[in-house]
């Protein structure tokens, strides 16, 4: 670590910044502070993300779902899957009344994926669609301009597979029967804050804007597709309370992000601008 680097994550720490949050993209430059917690809700399911269609949050783990009312934070709803079939759900997106989630078989490989979907009002589940071998674990899926948006996670160690690691995480857009009309790489710089590990979180804004999150640093990308090439344009890199995992914007109230704190078991909501 050099001077520079010890200097300013002590200026860092006195602004009350997050260690973690000091080198980006190589180099050393703080991040603004964690953009504020509006609310926190306790959830045992809340492993890997959640979901938010406005009145209740679902809190989601490998293998099991939480519904939970956002007003008085009380569990209405619970879910559990067999884990030799629901190894890795990771992110889910609410459509109407359906909860579809993006599952995997990590760590395992081959890399295969599916998505789970499951009735919002009882958290039954409706159905599977299988995807198979891919470009990657599926970690996101989204809904957005009439679209599927999905990613597809690579890594670099445990679950990754031989001749493809991090640098190898692709967005890719979908028709409605999830076959893939156009992709995109990541930035560089991204893919730096996300090694080893990949991206766990992402959701567009109602304004359009395409936000997304690691595995383990409190940092939000806003990224933008690009007027030509194949890869994501980083806008900004923004604080955050929560240490990655997947993300959704809350559809009832404005600036509103969900994210979890996995180490708690919490949901958290954050004002994000």
């Amino acid at each position: 670590m050099t001077q520079r680097t010890i200097f300013l994550l002590a200026i860092a720490a006195s602004l009350g910044l997050s260690a973690m949050a000091v080198a980006q993209d190589g180099a050393d430059v703080p991040l603004p502070a964690p953009a504020p917690i509006l609310i926190r809700l306790a959830a045992p399911e809340a492993n890997q993300g959640v979901a938010s269609d406005g009145s209740h949050v679902y809190a989601i783990d490998n293998d099991r779902i939480g519904k939970y009312r956002i007003a008085d934070g009380k569990r209405i709803a619970a879910w559990q899957g067999e884990r030799r079939l629901f190894p890795h759900m990771n992110s889910c997106t609410i459509v109407g009344h359906e909860l579809v989630c993006a599952a995997s078989n990590y760590p395992a490989v081959p890399q295969t994926s599916a998505v789970e979907i499951f009735d919002t009002r009882t958290l039954r589940h409706l159905r599977t669609l299988s995807l198979g071998l891919g470009p990657g674990s599926l970690t996101v899926m989204d809904r957005h301009a009439g679209k599927w948006w999905a990613v597809f996670a690579n890594y670099a160690g445990k679950g990754g597979e031989a001749g493809r690691d991090h640098r190898y995480t692709l967005l890719v857009r979908m028709d409605d029967h999830f076959r893939q009309e156009a992709a995109w790489t990541f930035p560089a710089a991204v893919l730096a804050r996300f090694a080893p590990k990949s991206c766990s979180g992402m959701s567009w804004s109602s304004e359009g804007r395409l936000y997304v999150t690691g595995h383990d640093r409190p940092e939000i990308y806003e990224l933008a597709l690009p007027d030509a090439g194949s890869t994501l344009e980083l806008r900004r890199t923004i604080g955050f309370a929560s240490p990655g995992q997947a993300i959704d914007w809350d559809p009832a109230a404005k600036d509103l992000l969900w994210s979890i704190d996995r180490s708690r078991g919490d949901m958290i909501g954050s004002r994000v601008k």
